[in-house]
């Protein structure tokens, strides 16, 4: 939870010695957040049911008519969003499993696939950003 500080606060927790001069002045301050190179989320659904495919919307476009109840579902995001890609490449090729959804511009990454091999992709996505392109990960949870 972000608390927000008031003016004066600012000034002196930022430039503490010179906060009497500055505190007449006219300041304009920027927010800047700058993303890491981290996954935040690596999620394993286990057995799922219609609902949670038809509220992810996996039941429509390329897998329209497909029935993929009782699969398992893999959720990763990460940052920078465009790794997106590169996490779906690595859980195509760290087990048999299918890409659900992948939004280069949000960082998400749905995975679909038996619970296994979910499993296996979300534990070799995990393990080749963490080794090989030394991000910041997270465990593979599962619910």
């Amino acid at each position: 939870m972000s608390v927000r500080m008031t003016r004066e606060e600012f000034l002196e927790k930022v430039f503490r010695k010179k906060y009497e001069e500055l505190k007449m002045d006219e300041l304009r301050v920027v927010r800047v957040k700058v993303k890491g190179k981290e996954i935040s989320l690596a999620q394993l659904i286990g057995s799922s049911e219609t609902r949670i495919y038809q509220n992810l919307a996996l039941h429509i476009g390329t897998h329209f008519g497909e029935d993929h109840t009782g699969e398992s579902i893999g959720l990763v995001h990460v940052t920078p969003e465009e790794a997106a890609i590169i996490v779906a490449d690595v859980a195509m090729k760290s087990g048999n499993v299918e890409i659900g959804t992948l939004d280069r511009f949000s960082g998400s990454v749905v995975i679909l696939g038996d619970h296994s091999n979910v499993r296996s992709a979300l534990e070799g996505v995990v393990e080749f950003f963490e080794y090989k392109l030394k991000f910041t990960v997270c465990e593979v949870t599962e619910v």
